[in-house]
């Protein structure tokens, strides 16, 4: 199976996405944490600022030494990588293609069949590329859920591409 997704169309940059990298990007959601009640959603700039903030300060603070629990902090991080399930949302990728300004739908090539969204639904969708710690190979290479869970437990999978028309 090809993990490479293309987003084509009526775009003016056509671009290919690599879903297995999406583990190592900030902007990627844990799926159990967001489909709870505790899930608030965070500016991206706002969350720079204050994790370079409490490293400022912890620096003067305690000098420029690593304290030990940092092996244990990224332990963590670790194994919850390995362990849970991850997406990312969609609409990031298909703004930086660029749709056509008459551009109004968003088509999801599956294996066998197309499903169709517009534009304006971008902001409720998101791509899962991991599940349980695992990428997506034998269903996927992704599965596009809706933001609201109503298609949590039955997501579209077999996800080949993305067509902008």
């Amino acid at each position: 199976m090809d993990m490479i997704i293309p987003v084509k169309g009526a775009v003016k940059f056509p671009i290919t996405i690599d879903p297995t990298v999406w583990i190592f990007d900030d902007r990627k959601v844990d799926l159990d944490e967001f489909f709870s009640e505790q899930y608030q959603e965070v500016n991206q700039e706002d969350e720079y600022t204050d994790v370079t903030s409490k490293q400022w300060s912890r620096e003067i603070t305690e000098g420029a030494v690593f304290p030990p629990t940092l092996k244990s902090e990224k332990k963590y991080e670790r194994t919850k990588l390995l362990t849970n399930s991850y997406a990312m949302p969609l609409e990031s990728f298909i703004k930086n293609a660029e749709p056509a300004p008459d551009a109004s739908n968003l088509v999801i090539e599956t294996e066998g069949s197309e499903v169709r969204y517009s534009l304006a639904d971008l902001p409720t969708l998101l791509v899962q590329f991991s599940k349980e710690g695992k990428p997506l190979k034998e269903d996927g290479p992704v599965y596009l859920l809706h933001k609201d869970g109503s298609n949590l437990n039955a997501p579209l999978k077999y996800v080949s591409a993305f067509r902008v028309e």
